[in-house]
């Protein structure tokens, strides 16, 4: 099917990018309400019984060949769901969402290396260099110099080396995803989120006891972060790859820590440093350059 790029897809795009970048805040409130580990429990089961309804009323099947990779599918499902929602999770608890938000622009800058050594067709250029470079000062920049000298006295550097962990998590999962079969996607969200389900709920109740009550607030703070970042983006996330490609896909990597910054600001009054906006514009000019190719794809694209 050709790629099309409308007003629709654009209208999709922000929606999507809205919904990424509120994710933070949510979770920033949600967790006045539950632990960290539950929080990422409840968020993943939510989602994967939407996602297996929907995908079981399809009745799709899911590896589209016979070749089939069950570990590989396993594993990519709980570094996309399971580990950064505990590590984002429990992070947030130390850091703003705006600072968990900015951490995020760095997911597609670690694709690129980790895509290189694992992923054949993937190749360095000069372009990934100076982008990678620009985004590592950024990095640096937004852990600060207090990171290398945590004390028991603050846990915010390790709150902050939590959501960095969390990015890491992301890239290694859309590695991963890239080493699979053909599968539906539909099919892959579906076990991705059980098996994200099957991994954090034990480790929850093993770390934080039973599952605590919740008050009616912090239950629809579940409920949003079940529904809205975890299953209802993910099939956004498809219509938008299917439609206008994976190359218009990208541009969400742009807009998702600028929301989270909106919101932060606006409607939590979180504190903002400078070194974060320093941080970020290093982060997404280094985006913009490693991906400068597909950039050129789109308008291209874009100009037919």
């Amino acid at each position: 099917m050709e790629n099309s790029i409308t007003k629709q897809s654009w209208l999709l795009l922000t929606v999507l990018g809205l919904i990424w970048g509120s994710t933070f805040m949510i979770i920033e409130l949600a967790l006045d309400g539950i632990t960290p580990f539950w929080l990422a429990a409840a968020r993943i089961s939510i989602a994967a019984v939407i996602t297996n309804m929907i995908w079981l009323f399809s009745s799709r099947q899911l590896f589209l060949t016979q070749s089939k990779d069950w570990p590989t599918l396993i594993l990519s499902g709980v570094f996309a769901t399971a580990a950064p929602f505990i590590a984002l999770s429990w992070g947030q608890q130390y850091v703003t969402s705006a600072f968990a938000g900015i951490s995020m622009a760095s997911v597609a800058l670690l694709i690129l290396p980790l895509s290189y050594f694992f992923v054949v067709s993937e190749k360095i250029t000069t372009f990934t260099v100076l982008g990678m470079f620009f985004g590592f000062f950024g990095v640096v920049i937004l852990l600060g110099p207090e990171v290398f000298l945590a004390s028991n006295e603050t846990k915010e550097a390790y709150g902050r080396l939590a959501c960095l962990f969390a990015t890491f998590c992301y890239a290694t999962s859309a590695v991963l995803t890239k080493r699979l079969p053909a599968i539906d996607p539909i099919g892959l969200a579906a076990v991705s989120l059980t098996s994200g389900a099957m991994f954090v709920i034990p480790s929850a109740w093993l770390i934080e006891g039973s599952p605590p009550s919740v008050s009616k607030q912090t239950l629809i703070y579940l409920l949003i972060l079940g529904l809205f970042p975890t299953a209802a983006a993910t099939f956004l996330r498809i219509i938008i790859i299917r439609t206008a490609g994976p190359v218009f896909m990208t541009l969400t990597n742009f807009q998702v820590p600028l929301w989270s910054v909106f919101f932060s600001i606006i409607l939590l009054n979180e504190p903002f440093k400078i070194s974060m906006i320093i941080a970020l514009a290093l982060i997404l000019i280094g985006l913009a350059i490693s991906q400068m190719s597909e950039i050129k794809k789109l308008i291209k694209i874009n100009s037919l």
